[in-house]
């Protein structure tokens, strides 16, 4: 009832921030301060706000004190019958006060700190640095678990909020609680200062010698609680090799051998937090001993009242509970501070591939492509390069289909991931119809470019998102049409999933797993018949089709690649040998080139393939076959 009466209120407060901010995609700064004021900047006047209110909350418990203590002092000079009428008015209006007042402030506190900023500042955080993933380079995620990746995007997103609340809200409470205990207390009697004044320098050394170390514990925490996700989430992604091996006593050591190192940074903290909670209750236990004693002396000696004893006992014993609070708090900060260090690591790193600063739309008029003295080398250990093409030049024109034909490691793969811009060159260039795919956006140039590839992965989403995944607005008769001509309208009918769902709104499972690799291949060559775009690159994309469905379905790729520029990369070779040219590469130079009667006339490395391959296959003997044989 009573939340059905504040939802218009929450809804208010709820609404004061967007969570999802839009906006240039940039790359989070690398500095701590400037790391978290990048994700801050959307709630930066509610947090002024909150801070404000915390502060007049805090205030507000210390002059509550103060009143206690004047009531003390009434109740011990005046006469009983006399007290309401001196003192009624006054006390009837604290109450009004302590009754409507404070809890009128504590809700303004709470609508902006747990309505306005709690659920929407991590989430501009997540939001904010997903779109910053999802446009890091493939190179990034080639080194990455995706389970680690994700989690430093959920933790540091959490760590942000946490970090920079603990500093405006407890840090604001603690200072403007402690000063104004400090005035009462040295206006009563400045000796009374002196056990607080010794007790915060106490406090001060087990904070300056307790919280680095729980900080640093605690980065290497982080990152070992990310590593034993990452090694966890590995394992769960690929349960099918891990089933097929019966290996699971090797993925059980893998992820142990993870989880130890993470026990091992448990077992540190908590040491340091048992010890840390011994002298902080030495400390506090002091603190109550000195002020209750001091206080009771000048009470005995007539220098204080006894309403200032009160208010110094109760004082002392609200710091004592306090300050456990805050120490935990001030190391939870540092905590935070370390799995932002760490998140930051991961999520402020630039892409090795961006869109230069005047990219265009790339236009595809015609499809001619023309690689131009390609060269490219794959990172490794040590910053060296394995290089893969040093000066490879090769066009074709619009509308050509070719074919690349080479051992595994010969650079075919690379050229079509050259293509699509997943990887920059480190010399030469690649032009599409007279424009460099440099300056043009990378978005543009994979609108352009259809690509079916040997290991289909599939999204955890219905089979008719998966399909229309690279054409967003098709109507249903459209996916339909391609499921058809992918000839997987023979299997998709009888499709259900755990909950359910039929047909095209069947779910498929993380990475597609729900289905064979034929099935998933023809998903695959379905989302690239509706995608339908001018350039067509086939990566080995029937190679998990049976002779049957191959047959069936290399009709309709027939039908496809009209009017487009392919290139097909095949081991089976009889799947392009009715290409337009064939190209074979090897040590990433081109060996070879032609028609396939061309080549076969010509006698060379294709002829020698072409006779040894078995099944149409490219033969395990290929090493064998040399430009000089």
């Amino acid at each position: 009832m009573l939340s059905r009466m504040l939802a218009p209120l929450f809804r208010y407060f709820e609404t004061r921030v967007d969570p999802y901010p839009e906006g240039k995609v940039t790359t989070p700064p690398k500095g701590l301060a400037a790391f978290i004021w990048h994700f801050s900047r959307p709630v930066w006047p509610l947090l002024l706000l909150m801070s404000l209110l915390t502060a007049l909350v805090s205030a507000a418990e210390v002059v509550f004190f103060s009143y206690m203590g004047e009531l003390v002092d009434w109740l011990g000079k005046v006469e009983r019958e006399n007290f309401w009428a001196e003192h009624g008015l006054w006390l009837s209006g604290v109450g009004v006060l302590v009754l409507i007042g404070l809890p009128l402030l504590v809700l303004a506190q709470s609508l902006v700190t747990h309505q306005s900023i709690f659920g929407n500042y991590p989430m501009i955080g997540r939001w904010l640095s997903h779109r910053h993933m999802l446009s890091q380079s493939l190179a990034f995620y080639q080194d990455e678990f995706a389970g680690r990746v994700s989690q430093k995007v959920m933790q540091t997103a959490l760590a942000i909020r946490e970090t920079v609340t603990k500093v405006m809200d407890l840090l604001v409470y603690a200072i403007v609680y402690f000063t104004g205990a400090a005035i009462l207390l040295g206006r009563a009697d400045p000796w009374l200062l002196l056990p607080l004044g010794l007790w915060l320098a106490g406090y001060l050394a087990i904070m300056w010698f307790f919280v680095p170390r729980l900080r640093d514990v605690s980065m290497a925490q982080a990152d070992a609680r990310a590593q034993m996700t990452g090694r966890v989430v590995d394992s769960y992604s690929n349960i099918q090799t891990i089933k097929l091996f019966a290996d699971t006593q090797r993925e059980q050591g893998y992820a142990k051998d993870a989880m130890e190192g993470f026990m091992g940074t448990v077992h540190r903290q908590m040491r340091l937090v048992t010890i840390m909670s011994v002298c902080l209750t030495l400390l506090n236990t002091a603190l109550l001993v000195g002020t209750a004693g001091m206080a009771i002396s000048a009470w005995y000696l007539d220098a204080i009242s006894l309403g200032v004893l009160a208010i110094a006992i109760a004082l002392v014993m609200r710091i004592r509970f306090m300050s456990d609070w805050i120490l935990w708090e001030v190391a939870g900060l540092f905590e935070n501070i370390g799995t932002v260090q760490d998140g930051m690591n991961t999520i402020a790193q630039e892409p090795t591939v961006r869109d230069t600063p005047n990219a265009r739309a790339l236009s595809v008029p015609h499809g001619a492509i023309a690689f131009e003295g390609l060269r490219f080398g794959y990172e490794q250990a040590k910053g060296e390069d394995r290089t893969v093409f040093d000066g490879l030049s090769l066009t074709i024109a619009p509308g050509e289909k070719i074919g690349l034909i080479g051992r595994s490691g010969a650079g075919k793969s690379t050229l079509a991931n050259l293509l699509l811009r997943f990887y920059d060159l480190q010399g030469g260039r690649i032009v599409i119809d007279g424009q460099d795919i440099a300056g043009v956006t990378q978005t543009s140039l994979r609108h352009q470019i259809g690509m079916v590839t040997q290991d289909t992965s599939l999204l955890h989403r219905s089979l008719r998102d998966n399909i229309r995944y690279g054409s967003p607005h098709a109507n249903d008769d459209d996916v339909w049409e391609a499921v058809c001509r992918a000839h997987a309208d023979t299997f998709i009918n009888d499709l259900v999933d755990p909950k359910g769902r039929r047909g095209l709104d069947a779910h498929v499972g993380e990475r597609g797993v729900k289905l064979s690799g034929g099935q998933r291949q023809r998903i695959a060559i379905a989302r690239v018949l509706l995608k339908n775009a001018p350039i067509l690159v086939l990566d080995e994309a029937t190679s998990a089709l049976d002779s049957e469905v191959e047959a069936a379905i290399q009709e309709q790729l027939d039908t496809l690649m009209e009017g487009k520029t392919v290139i097909a990369i095949a081991h089976r070779l009889s799947t392009i040998a009715m290409l337009d040219r064939l190209i074979v590469v090897d040590e990433g130079r081109i060996v070879e080139s032609g028609t396939h009667a061309q080549l076969l006339e010509k006698n060379g490395i294709y002829a020698r393939l072409w006779r040894r391959q078995s099944g149409g296959f490219i033969g395990l003997d290929v090493d064998a076959v040399s430009p000089n044989d």
